[in-house]
């Protein structure tokens, strides 16, 4: 079981590596800086995304699953972003790009390491007027240890972007 001064130290370098990589961010979408936010859904918990360039990002998660019995989860993705949904003459305001990607998580279920791919598929609304964006996502998980398994998370979240 991870011990909570462990998670604060995890919270604590997040925080302070954002504020260093933060300014050398390019913007994508509308969005420069670093995006911090929650997810909800199967996992739930704490949600973060860098953008790399105008298509691709990485994004993290520090979560919760709420089918094993609240096992402490870790994810991460680089995910690359499609065309915008919408159009510019649509009356929605800003632009909602679709996404893919592929990553690892590793939780821990009864004092066992769990580790798995992901590839996660979802559509991301970026607001037009607010350094904020909105997600949703289902995402297969292959888990190649302990066991060979497949499992499913779905969820949706939002993020704020520092600059």
């Amino acid at each position: 079981m991870i011990k909570k001064n462990v998670l604060a130290r995890f919270a604590t370098i997040i925080a302070a590596g954002s504020l260093f990589v933060s300014a050398a961010l390019p913007q994508a979408y509308g969005r420069d800086g670093i995006g911090f936010g929650a997810i909800v859904g199967e996992p739930t918990g704490v949600s973060v995304k860098y953008w790399l360039d105008q298509t691709t990002a990485f994004d993290a998660a520090c979560a919760w699953s709420l089918t094993d019995n609240s096992p402490f989860q870790l994810h991460a993705d680089y995910l690359i972003h499609g065309s915008s949904l919408t159009t510019s003459s649509s009356e929605i305001k800003g632009s909602l790009p679709w996404y893919y990607g592929i990553g690892g998580r590793v939780k821990n279920i009864n004092n066992k390491s769990h580790i798995g791919v992901r590839v996660p598929v979802g559509v991301t609304y970026l607001l037009a007027e607010a350094p904020i964006d909105i997600f949703g996502e289902i995402t297969p998980v292959l888990d190649l240890k302990p066991s060979i398994n497949l499992n499913w998370n779905a969820a949706i979240g939002v993020r704020y972007y520092f600059h």
